[in-house]
């Protein structure tokens, strides 16, 4: 069965989703695509943000729902990769809207990657790879009889 036009796109869950939204906006120059809510007669917001080509959303926790935020359950089981041309001035850039920096940018595994944690617990890797992704793997040998 063949599929087209398929992705997966992350939703976070976060407290306090209006400032999260704004967060993203400065933190990674997220650009909101869709929104529901979010205003002072309906504070719970859903919102569809992006960053390049990219697609997230971010809505209010609803443990009613099982959604609930990293701040819920002490911590998140997800980290999201965030490629980018300069990964120091993203994680920078980031750090100065809010984030913080679980660790700083370097090289490692034919990445230049750091990590941050955002102000609503989602971990954040931030990086670009420094050759051809993915690499070329020769496939092991096969015996023969």
């Amino acid at each position: 069965m063949a599929a087209t036009n398929v992705s997966i796109v992350a939703q976070l869950s976060v407290r306090r989703g209006r400032e999260a939204v704004e967060f993203y906006k400065q933190a990674f120059g997220a650009v909101e695509v869709y929104r529901v809510g979010g205003a002072d007669d309906n504070p719970a917001v859903v919102s569809q943000l992006a960053v390049g080509d990219a697609t997230f959303w971010v809505a209010d926790e609803s443990p009613e729902h099982a959604n609930v935020s990293p701040e819920s359950v002490g911590g998140g089981t997800v980290r999201m990769l965030l490629v980018v041309n300069d990964p120091d001035a993203a994680v920078a850039r980031a750090k100065a809207a809010g984030a913080t920096e679980v660790y700083p940018v370097g090289e490692e595994h034919g990445w230049r990657l750091g990590r941050i944690a955002d102000p609503y617990g989602h971990h954040w890797e931030v990086g670009k790879p420094l050759g051809p992704w993915p690499p070329v793997h020769k496939a092991p040998p096969y015996f023969s009889d």
